[in-house]
């Protein structure tokens, strides 16, 4: 068994140590049932633009040596057997035969020695970065800066992490910590940040941002205590988390360990859905993988085609007998935790490696894993070939899904040197398996700490440390394009070199960082950037980090493509890449520069297509050249409910009302006012329709408003008659016939009582669910005569009988929302009621 390199935390970790030493774990092919843990706290911060960073704080004692402890397994084979896909110097391969085919970008100096305003802060560099659609984020230990993608100028910071937090107080805001991860949620474009309270009691830290913007969007903040293991009745301190994005969670692993042991891995899922809402989260945990299996890494989307419904997130490590990858599944069910669940490991079969530096007995510090030589010095490095590196990139392609990943391996030609050994899986409908494989390891030097990532046509981009007895510690990338031989990466290129910066070996400590972040950028879907550390100066105390960019030009620019849709239905694209429906769905898709899509659209029921506006000018359905990020617009409109005809009258009292010949199937509406403090007792007419009461009787004092209709009406009806209970002696008929509405109930009815006011007495207001309802309102003022009613919406005034008012809805094609007439008089008397009725339209 590998040690595991595990963050001190001192006192804590020791009071906790008892707990663990009768620890026992179990496992089967599953675990049966989550830990659940409620967010302890919430809070929304306002955005980055409005709060003064809190400036990086300087190396402290707790910060020298981050260490990170996971098993050292047994090497199986012979130390020098010849790793089987090895791209070495002697063979006539693309690494020798062709320069890598990549179109530099920008090349930053990162946070570290020389970078403004920045304090180192560990003895090594945690070095991790994500990109969004404007700017470049790079978290390093327990600070942050944004720098804008166009140009790589500063935007923000440095600050330290803390600054972030401020909202939420507590220990996120008060503690030290390392480990970050900063990601972007290219689904929901978002930014998300991690990070972990590794003083007791022990805690995750999560920020989801509101907009796509980091700087000038509000930020979602949660903070969840890590869950007790049932093992030990205890927490085990976190390390070395990860962080995925899913559609249905972000996803988070774990090293759990205690007074320098590992205790396995744990694995968790936080609602991503309620984050990205500000809404009250959970976190379900599983924590019982046991201490044989070494760190897991969770999958993580890249590109914005999810993927496939129902899908399981993936997490992935490599299994001990050193020639098979391990792949978990992690299916969550929000609504019933119980039903959570995560199994594995699946074994997939690898070409045999050997793990690096001879590491293979279990040690409490960590001595033995420094094989990685530099020029000028005895000092080797650490390898960190005990797990797979960050990140474990996934991407739908639509007809299969791909998963690429990499680790450190010993070559087998040598005692020691080093190559990186990279995946692609894939999965076409039956689950992953290995699709191609490699270990680069093109000339002597030694190769390590590498990240990995796929572009939108299948490039692939590797970055790595490099170093060897003969050159200082340096940083590079190589590549292949998806017509390459499978296996093979191209040539490399040295990004200290191309940009001119002197690089020096590290001589104060063995440590070289715990990973690199390889992100690639959701505008484009082409563009790589690369983050990672190095050393300036002589002095060996001082690091510093680099981010650089480049693309592959056979990676074609990508147009975004989004559908926004008036009226309900269906927009879809041929390719499937866009189904949008009522404004949800998959509603934008990359396409490439020059591609032509085509658009269909499908009315829901009762709605008709009616336009196409944006890109799309011609009939239904249409085709989109895409030369920039396009919006197309598909209206639909719905046959509402249509005014057939109405009739008022008002008498002292009113007995019968004559109204126009009525069809059949429609419904009729009436607005009934009187005085006295009666009731309806019915309303009838000559055809023998059934007419039953809204439900929206209002009373003030003596005046009474009342709303009755009849649905599916018979024809012929032409004389409208209400009976009261009482002796009403003033009486207001008003009488609505409409085609297109649904046959029930009414939707909303109100009602509402007040006294007159001489510029605005507003009436009862109902809120809609959906477009084109009719609605009528009426209100009664016995000592009053209205003059008008509120203008410039959705009301009119087409009857005033006797100046008392009447109203309803016009515009059929009225969007869902909140409605209330209002009436307005010049000489104000008295009080007044009124009532309002809602019925939907058949949509």
């Amino acid at each position: 068994m590998k040690e595991t390199r595990f963050r001190q935390v001192g006192f804590w970790i020791l009071l906790f140590g008892m707990f663990l030493a009768a620890a026992s774990f179990s496992w089967g092919q599953d675990q049966s049932h989550p830990v659940v843990v409620k967010a302890s706290r919430q809070a929304f911060a306002p955005p980055l633009s409005q709060l003064i960073p809190i400036p990086p704080r300087s190396q402290s004692s707790a910060d020298e040596d981050e260490e990170h402890d996971l098993p050292l397994r047994k090497a199986h084979g012979a130390s020098l057997v010849k790793d089987s896909v090895l791209q070495e110097s002697s063979d006539a391969t693309l690494a020798q035969t062709a320069s890598l085919a990549a179109t530099p970008g920008l090349d930053l100096l990162g946070m570290g020695y020389g970078f403004p305003g920045y304090s180192e802060q560990a003895i090594v560099p945690d070095t991790n970065a994500a990109v969004g659609p404007t700017q470049v984020v790079q978290w390093v230990n327990e600070s942050f800066t944004v720098f804008n993608k166009s140009n790589g100028s500063v935007a923000y910071g440095p600050a330290d992490g803390n600054t972030l937090w401020q909202a939420i107080g507590g220990y996120c805001y008060t503690t030290n910590n390392l480990d970050i991860i900063v990601q972007f949620d290219k689904l929901a474009q978002r930014w998300v940040m991690m990070m972990p309270v590794l003083g007791y009691p022990y805690y995750f830290c999560a920020a989801v941002s509101t907009t796509s913007d980091i700087l000038n969007g509000g930020w979602n903040l949660y903070y969840f205590q890590e869950p007790i293991t049932a093992s030990c009745g205890c927490r085990l301190g976190p390390d070395y988390p990860k962080w995925g994005v899913w559609p249905d969670a972000y996803y988070l692993s774990f090293n759990q360990g205690d007074n320098g042991k590992f205790m396995g891995a744990a694995v968790c899922a936080v609602n991503r859905n309620s984050m990205l809402n500000g809404t009250a989260a959970t976190m379900q945990c599983f924590l019982n993988t046991p201490s044989s299996y070494g760190a897991l890494l969770p999958a993580d989307v890249d590109g914005t085609t999810a993927p496939p419904a129902g899908s399981p997130e993936y997490f992935m490590n490599f299994d001990g007998n050193d020639q098979s990858l391990d792949l978990w599944q992690f299916h969550v069910n929000w609504t019933t935790p119980s039903s959570s669940t995560f199994t594995g490991p699946t074994n997939i079969p690898v070409a045999a490696f050997i793990e690096p530096c001879g590491e293979t007995v279990t040690e409490m510090m960590y001595t033995t894993g420094d094989c990685i030589p530099q020029a000028g010095t005895s000092q080797g490095l650490d390898s960190i070939g005990d797990r797979l590196m960050y990140r474990l990139a996934y991407r739908n392609f639509g007809s299969y899904a791909a998963l690429v990943v990499n680790h450190t391996v010993a070559i087998g030609t040598s005692s020691t040197q080093t190559g990186v050994r990279w995946y692609e899986l894939q999965n076409t409908g039956s689950g992953f398996g290995l699709y191609q494989q490699g270990t680069y390891a093109p000339d002597v030097s030694y190769r390590w700490m590498g990240s990995i990532a796929m572009d939108h046509v299948g490039d692939i981009a590797l970055g790595y440390s490099v170093s060897g007895s003969n050159m200082n510690p340096s940083i590079r990338y190589t590549g292949r394009v998806s017509s390459d031989p499978l296996g093979e990466m191209e040539g490399e290129v040295d990004i200290l070199s191309l940009a001119n910066v002197p690089n020096f070996s590290q001589t104060n400590t063995f440590r070289w960082g715990d990973y690199s972040s390889m992100a690639i950028d959701p505008t484009d879907d082409c563009t790589f950037w690369y983050t990672t550390e190095y050393h300036p100066s002589n002095n060996s105390n001082y690091w510093a980090t680099r981010l650089a960019s480049f693309n592959f030009p056979a990676c074609t620019q990508l147009d975004t493509l989004t559908v926004s849709e008036v009226g309900q239905g269906t927009v879809t694209s041929t390719d499937g890449n866009i189904n949008c429906t009522n404004g949800s769905g998959s509603c934008s898709a990359a396409y490439a520069s020059g591609s032509s899509v085509t658009l269909d659209a499908t009315a829901a029921s009762n709605w008709a297509f009616s336009s196409w506006s944006g890109p799309c000018t011609g009939g239904n359905p249409c085709s989109v050249v895409m030369n920039a990020d396009l919006n197309a617009t598909a209206t639909f409109t719905t046959s509402g409910w249509t005014l057939v005809n109405d009739a008022s009258g008002f008498g002292n009292p009113l007995t019968s009302l004559t109204i126009p010949s009525t069809g059949s199937g429609h419904l009729i509406a009436v607005g009934l006012m009187f005085n006295k403090g009666a009731s309806v007792a019915s309303v009838t007419d000559n055809a023998g329709n059934s007419y039953v009461s809204a439900g929206a009787r209002a009373v003030k004092g003596t005046a009474v408003t009342e709303i009755w209709y009849a649905v599916n009406s018979k024809a012929g009806a032409t004389v409208l008659t209400p009976r009261f209970s009482g002796s009403p002696t003033h009486v207001e008929v008003t009488e609505w016939e409409v085609s297109g509405l649904l046959n029930s109930t009414p939707d909303k009815t109100s009602i509402a009582t007040g006294t007159v006011t001489v510029d605005n007495t507003p009436g009862p207001a109902v809120t809609t669910k959906q477009p084109g309802d009719f609605i009528v309102s009426i209100m009664f003022a016995p000592t009053t005569n209205f003059t008008s009613i509120s203008s410039g919406n959705a009301f009119t005034d087409d009857f005033t009988t006797d100046g008392n008012g009447w109203a309803h809805i016009t515009s059929n094609g009225a969007a869902a929302g909140t409605y209330q007439a209002s009436w307005y008089t010049t000489a104000p008397s008295g009080g007044y009621c009124g009532s309002t009725v809602a019925f939907l339209a058949a949509n």
